[in-house]
């Protein structure tokens, strides 16, 4: 059976990116600090169509990750542009790329109407505006059975979290205090009750935190 499977890295104080996001800067201020552990990675240089890279403790966790992922779901802030409707003259493909990563179907959560966005490489973006339900099943129909992941930001996974519709959340602590930004657990109740901790992988620059929805 498929499932949700959201993944995000966090700092100390509870925070998934920076403050002033912009285009320019779509971390915020002290935002990238949060994936320098994710950066020499040969998963994530191999994900971005670079060579090279390196292999050490978090490679085994970057590795699981990106096993049985058939689809994406993200919100508007990850796949990008200015808040409020498209700029139907000049429609901007997002922070990712004439060839974005993923490498299968992209599901962007969102207000406003815009047709699917089909770049190189297998990836196809297509704006939701039925909310976070509708976005999960278009999601899993087209993963075929595979998974679906759940990128950012804060907002939509939080939106996730409340509804109980995420299986396994994977949470890369970094030993960093941000102060202010998107804070990842704001609004979300009791329903973290359902998640476990399963497991714990601390290394030298993160500690990867494993959460399953327990039946």
């Amino acid at each position: 059976m498929s499932k949700l499977r959201f993944r995000i890295s966090m700092s100390l104080d509870g925070f998934v990116a920076g403050p002033d996001q912009s285009i320019e800067n779509p971390l915020g201020v002290g935002g990238m600090r949060l994936h320098e552990w994710f950066f020499p990675l040969t998963e994530f240089r191999r994900m971005h169509g670079m060579e090279g890279g390196e292999t050490n403790e978090n490679t085994p966790v970057v590795q699981e990750w990106l096993e049985n992922i058939g689809a994406t779901i993200m919100g508007r802030n990850m796949f990008g542009g200015y808040p409020g409707p498209w700029n139907a003259a000049k429609p901007w493909s997002g922070w990712w790329g004439d060839e974005p990563p993923f490498h299968h179907p992209v599901f962007v959560v969102t207000h406003y109407s815009r047709e699917p966005l089909v770049l190189q490489g297998g990836t196809t973006f297509t704006f939701v505006t039925g909310g976070i339900r509708d976005a999960l099943e278009q999601a899993k129909r087209a993963a075929g059975g595979r998974d679906v992941a759940l990128g950012g930001g804060a907002q939509v996974a939080q939106m996730y979290l409340n509804e109980g519709l995420i299986d396994v959340m994977e949470i890369s602590l970094v030993p960093i205090l941000l102060g202010t930004g998107a804070r990842l657990f704001e609004h979300t109740g009791n329903q973290l009750r359902g998640l476990k901790l399963v497991r714990t992988v601390a290394t030298q620059d993160v500690v990867h935190l494993k959460f399953e929805r327990s039946t």
